[in-house]
């Protein structure tokens, strides 16, 4: 089937409505998150044993990052049906799981279950793939920060949905999937307009456009805080329902507030018609939709930039001649390149380049070790002898926010002035990760809450950095595809590194306690220094990463802006 073209909406607002619109279905591709909520629920009701919900927990991992068929999908049909596709999921999926946590349907085997809760999360990989591949088009020139913005957003829906399920739903494991089943899947349907594809945003042409962004940021940055300071405010403190449906509603003000920025360019205009002049006429010049011998276009005029684009491609294929003499009389056939670094890939092409798998395992180890602490957090604190582990919970997701919305606004700060590749940050958080284990194996008094806080971090550093790398290294044309593959480490990590390796040392050290629940640093410190060793590995491989895709950031950002490289059909 051929790719689908897709009608652009002009103007200047229409992206900044679609980012707006973007944040409310960011939060609702975070439903995963809720799974500590709801787990306890399950194991009681259904009366399952802890390696029943420790494999439920997998299913969760599983569904919300398996996005191949969304990527393929975004190149294929429009953003709308993309999205519906995740309303039908997670309806579906959770709908399941609401007639089996009321009991309205009793009896359903533990692989329905566990089908069901695969489908539900799947849903985030619909939401999140539509948003994100859509935004990353309408937003060209600054990548990073949006992956930032959008994943930050993200990383803060565990802190959104802790606050509905205190507040709102008076914590009602039954009312939360009810939510989860019907009140996502109608506020997606009432964006679905809104997410789509418009003409590039202008920017560097507009400085107004930075001053944007970091309105947007702060306004994320003082819900988070909020987040924080309400969660443990509730925990501490009996609120009176008045008081209650106060502090969510504020927590609704802050996250309509990016809206803020269409209303002000609709109340207080720029003149804008000789820099829309000088815009591309289609964000599917950055990703067009034939794939066969389109010749892109330049998106700015030509500079310095030029000099090291052509020493960089004859640098990097010389053994790729273009052209082969035909049999004749001295005609010549010009056949077709693979592309390079920096244009556009399609997913097979990028399958076979080094760069692609040494950022797949990179990324593989580190948020693999990550999530292996997010998914037994709960049991991590009680060994650790922490009576509440929300509190825990809260400082990893604020944490996880800070990371991946400053790995946005770092990365892309340095790798404008000093082309450095965004991988860097990835070695870095890597190193700290190392740190971080050892504390938790050494189990010294004080240290959980700092090496919480501190994972938190580094585990959002590594979802933000790799979405706008891939974007950078092998183009937007089939970003979805090659994106949602590398989404594939969090599953995977999420089986080896904690299904097997944590579930099995937590087991053994249980059953020398003679006891189901094991108490102890001991519970859990050989999978710390094991997750240490692994993000040593991943540091190594980070650094011969970050060496080998240098020259591809100083092409592309030679000048201190962003350039496309002119491309040529494959």
């Amino acid at each position: 089937m051929p790719d689908q073209p897709q009608v652009l909406k002009a103007g200047s607002r229409p992206p900044w409505v679609g980012l707006a619109a973007a944040v409310w279905v960011q939060i609702s591709a975070g439903n995963g998150y809720n799974f500590p909520l709801y787990s306890s629920a399950i194991k009681s009701v259904l009366g399952f044993t802890q390696q029943q919900i420790t494999i439920l927990g997998v299913a969760n991992d599983f569904g919300e990052s398996v996005g191949i068929l969304p990527g393929i999908a975004c190149n294929k049909f429009p953003i709308w049906s993309v999205l519906l596709v995740g309303v039908v999921a997670c309806f579906l999926g959770y709908g399941v799981l609401w007639l089996a946590i009321t009991e309205t349907v009793q009896g359903l085997p533990y692989w329905v279950l566990w089908i069901a809760l695969v489908i539900a999360t799947n849903s985030n990989a619909w939401f999140g793939t539509a948003v994100l591949v859509t935004n990353m088009r309408n937003f060209p020139f600054s990548r990073g920060t949006v992956s930032g913005i959008l994943k930050g957003y993200v990383g803060l829906a565990a802190a959104v949905y802790t606050v509905v399920y205190n507040m709102v739903l008076k914590d009602s494991a039954s009312k939360l999937m009810l939510f989860l089943a019907i009140g996502i899947p109608i506020l997606c349907l009432a964006l679905m307009y809104f997410i789509r594809p418009c003409t590039p945003a202008s920017g560097e042409t507009d400085s107004s456009e930075d001053v944007h962004f970091v309105f947007t940021q702060i306004a994320s940055v003082i819900l988070g805080i909020y987040l924080v300071i309400v969660t443990i405010t509730s925990d501490l403190v009996s609120l009176s329902d008045v008081v209650s449906y106060l502090l969510v509603a504020i927590m609704v003000i802050l996250l309509l507030s990016p809206l803020g920025i269409p209303i002000k360019m609709t109340l207080f205009p720029a003149n804008t018609k000789k820099k829309q002049s000088s815009r591309v006429d289609s964000s599917d010049q950055l990703a067009d939709q034939d794939g066969n011998s389109t010749q892109y276009e330049p998106l700015l005029a030509p500079s310095s930039s030029e000099t090291h684009l052509g020493s960089f491609n004859d640098s990097d294929d010389a053994s790729d001649m273009e052209t082969l003499l035909a049999v004749g009389e001295g005609a010549v056939v010009k056949k077709k390149r693979r592309p390079r670094r920096g244009e556009d890939f399609k997913f097979r092409e990028a399958f076979i380049k080094a760069d692609f798998w040494l950022l797949w395992i990179v990324y593989f180890l580190g948020v693999g070790s990550g999530v292996t602490v997010l998914n037994n957090l709960g049991q991590i604190g009680i060994a650790f002898g922490v009576d509440d582990t929300t509190i825990l919970l809260c400082i990893f997701s604020f944490c996880n926010f800070a990371g991946r919305l400053g790995a946005g606004v770092v990365s892309e700060h340095f790798v404008r002035s000093k082309t450095l590749p965004r991988t860097f940050w990835m070695t870095c958080t890597l190193i700290l990760m190392v740190i971080t284990f050892v504390l938790y194996a050494l189990a010294l008094n004080g240290t959980l809450y700092i090496s919480t806080a501190l994972l938190g971090v580094c585990y959002g550093v590594q979802y933000s950095i790799m979405v706008p790398t891939v974007s950078e290294l092998f183009g937007l044309k089939h970003f979805g595809v090659i994106y949602n593959f590398m989404l594939l480490g969090n599953p995977i990590g999420a089986l080896l590194f904690s299904g097997i390796l944590a579930g099995y040392v937590y087991d053994a050290e249980a059953a020398v306690q003679g006891s189901s629940i094991c108490l102890g640093p001991n519970c859990f410190r050989l999978t710390f220094l094991v997750l240490a060793g692994i993000c040593g590995l991943g540091t190594i491989l980070s650094i011969i990463l970050t060496v080998r895709i240098r020259p591809v950031y100083q092409m592309l950002y030679a000048g201190g802006s962003f350039r496309l490289p002119q491309t040529s059909g494959h």
